[in-house]
């Protein structure tokens, strides 16, 4: 998987705990989306972004607006995994990402993500600041 820029997606590692399992060891459908928007964070930190300074500085933060995620194999207690994000669309108040979570070389989890720039306090949405679109141009 590559980035729009053609440049390989961000992986994060991400280890399988209990308390993202059910009864059975097997890791709760929704505690995926904890380990998309880790990694997400962690991708836009790679970048120099912080949510908070984006807050103080712009008045606005990224939402998440959809998910469309394919679960394909199960992760387990204890499993180490990377969780991988890479930008496909760049729009005015808009990014589309396409996330995975592997388990070494199997695919567990393919999803696409689109995030929306909003106001802070409204929650409408705004254009992407120039600096922040910028800042993602930088690798």
């Amino acid at each position: 998987m590559t980035a729009e820029s053609g440049v390989a997606a961000f992986r994060w590692p991400v280890r399988v705990y209990w308390e993202d399992t059910d009864a059975y060891g097997v890791v709760y459908y929704a505690n995926y989306l904890k380990f998309l928007e880790r990694a997400r964070s962690e991708w836009l930190r790679s970048f120099g972004l912080e949510q908070p300074q984006l807050i103080a500085q712009h008045r606005g933060v990224f939402v998440v607006r959809r998910v469309e995620a394919d679960y394909l194999l199960p992760a387990r207690f204890n499993d180490s995994l990377i969780v991988e994000a890479a930008l496909l669309e760049r729009n005015r108040a808009s990014l589309v990402m396409e996330q995975r979570v592997l388990r070494g070389a199997e695919l567990l989890l393919f999803a696409r993500v689109t995030l929306v720039w909003v106001h802070e306090k409204t929650f409408k949405p705004a254009r992407i600041p120039a600096d922040v679109l910028e800042s993602l141009n930088k690798k």
